[in-house]
């Protein structure tokens, strides 16, 4: 993989060239998917040209001018003969400016400006006009594949050297110009490594805190068993009653993310751009809330090359949908297969990309247009018909994915004008991750990390009831006449109840809670 070198010369005007060729590494990116790419380039006799070829797109073959222009920038003079870079594998589209700093390292090659072998090392970046080295999107994914490929170093961006680092077992140099990676290799000034990244103690509980929620002792334990047991939840309930104010402190609550989770949320971050150059590896549990008018692709993710959308930027933490019934119908639907999964896939011409998409659904919404409907003071202004028009948006299938409902009354003057202290997050959040050690302890080797996602050949194994709990189970399912997916969310849930009780056996009462957070489906959609 080093620079190879061809004894034949010719001339072409007064300048004598030599016949050069170079291989260089690169990596590219589709959706989430790094592959290796291998730069190659040749000099020969013939009409002064430059040429990209290897399937790139008009991003990539616009670096003949970026790379021209860095040359000049650093005093270097372009070949003075028939230039051809192949990206290789030749089939693989490659799109972008990810090449451009391997492109460059190629030229420097063909030109003798690096001698030495290279073939251990890797290059990834943006050049500009002026030899300034920019960053690029979905670096991390790609130095994690350069690990994986036997690579020891991997030149990257400046800016995203910090990100790059959370890749253990590769050497990461962060390169500001152009002009400062040739000072490197002629050994003027040597780049130092990036240190590894070290990961620091994570603060959960900022500025939002379930302190600051007055009452909804009911909504309150009801989020903290979604929290325990990564169940999703519906809250129906008048305007100003709390339901999004209780959906933004949710997070607060939930457990501690693993590395391995916030390596794979780093990474569909990372392919949007939207990793923090100073923290660049996500260790907080992502909440994305996105408006009522998104679309279909914007939900899913889309584009001529797919991006992840709203449902994989939420990977491992929370998707909040606020006013639930205000979103577009088909836009809901195209939910039911990746909460299913915990997958979507995006199929598009230049390729199928497949996102990870495992979040907790939290949903909040009034039960009727005006909001009134059901509220123990106020007069719905809503007529019978258009209730049901309201709430027919949420269809039966979608109803059926919410392990939990939850009814959000308004809060009483008593409660809103209380001095008393309201439970921290802190302190829910201890119940929330002994039960959730509970859960791994019991699942180690699974691969399932909370009750949420407890598999059907393990339901039965793992949820071992009381007689009483079972006869219970058995009457409710057959006087409400529950799906086969509302039994195992049941189930489920009962699961999160018995271990926050710290009850290896699901018992009666455990059940019972279970069937009234599956309630409000009958109350409100029962016509």
């Amino acid at each position: 993989m080093s620079t190879t070198l061809k004894g034949e010369t010719f001339s072409c005007g007064n300048v004598v060239t030599i016949y050069m060729f170079a291989k260089v590494n690169s990596l590219g990116l589709f959706g989430l998917n790094a592959f290796s790419v291998d730069v190659e380039i040749e000099t020969s006799k013939g009409t002064p040209a430059f040429d990209i070829v290897g399937l790139a797109d008009t991003v990539v073959k616009e670096s003949r001018e970026r790379i021209r222009s860095a040359l000049r920038e650093n005093g270097i003079a372009f070949p003075l003969a028939r230039v051809i870079v192949n990206l290789a594998p030749a089939d693989t589209k490659k799109s972008g400016s990810v090449h451009d700093l391997a492109i460059f390292v190629a030229l420097l090659c063909v030109t003798g400006n690096i001698t030495e072998d290279i073939s251990n090392s890797a290059f990834i970046g943006e050049v500009s006009l002026n030899g300034a080295v920019r960053p690029v999107n979905g670096v991390l994914p790609m130095v994690l594949l350069a690990k994986r490929a036997g690579f020891e170093n991997v030149f990257v961006p400046a800016e995203n050297a910090y990100e790059a680092s959370v890749a253990e077992g590769v050497t990461v140099y962060g390169v500001e110009s152009a002009g400062q990676l040739i000072k490197h290799f002629s050994r003027e000034a040597v780049i130092l490594p990036q240190k590894p990244y070290e990961i620091k103690a994570e603060e959960y509980f900022d500025a939002v805190d379930f302190a600051d929620v007055k009452g909804q002792y009911a909504a309150k334990k009801a989020l903290e068993y979604a929290a325990a047991g990564g169940h999703n939840v519906l809250m129906i309930g008048s305007p100003g009653s709390g339901k999004s104010m209780l959906a933004k402190r949710l997070t607060t609550i939930l457990p501690a993310m693993t590395f391995e989770e916030s390596i794979e949320t780093t990474n569909v971050h990372s392919v949007c751009g939207l990793v923090s150059k100073d923290a660049p590896l996500v260790t907080r549990r992502p909440f994305r809330s996105p408006h009522h008018t998104i679309s279909a692709a914007g939900l899913a993710g889309g584009g001529t090359v797919p991006r992840p959308g709203e449902i994989s930027l939420a990977h491992n933490g929370l998707l909040f949908l606020d006013e639930l019934a205000e979103f577009d119908r088909r836009t809901l639907e195209i939910l039911r297969q990746p909460m299913e999964d915990k997958q979507v896939t995006i199929a598009r011409a230049a390729g199928t990309v497949t996102y990870p998409c495992s979040f907790m659904l939290v949903a909040a919404m009034n039960p009727c247009p005006c909001g009134y409907y059901g509220h123990p003071t106020k007069k719905c202004i809503c007529g019978k018909k258009q209730v049901a028009h309201y709430l027919s948006k949420i269809s039966g299938p979608l109803l059926d994915r919410f392990d939990i409902h939850i009814e959000v009354p308004p809060v009483e003057f008593e409660r809103i004008s209380s001095a008393a202290k309201e439970e921290s997050s802190a302190q829910i959040r201890e119940r929330v991750q002994a039960a959730r050690e509970l859960q791994n302890k019991r699942f180690t080797g699974t691969g399932i990390s909370c009750n949420a996602k407890i598999t059907p050949e393990l339901l039965s194994q793992v949820c071992e009831m009381t007689d009483a709990a079972r006869d219970t189970l058995k009457n409710v399912f057959e006087k409400m006449g529950l799906s086969a997916r509302a039994y195992d969310r049941i189930l489920k849930v009962a699961r999160t109840i018995a271990d926050m009780s710290g009850s290896e056996i699901i018992d009666k009462p455990h059940i019972a809670q279970a069937v009234q957070f599956r309630s409000l489906d009958r109350k409100y959609w029962a016509g």
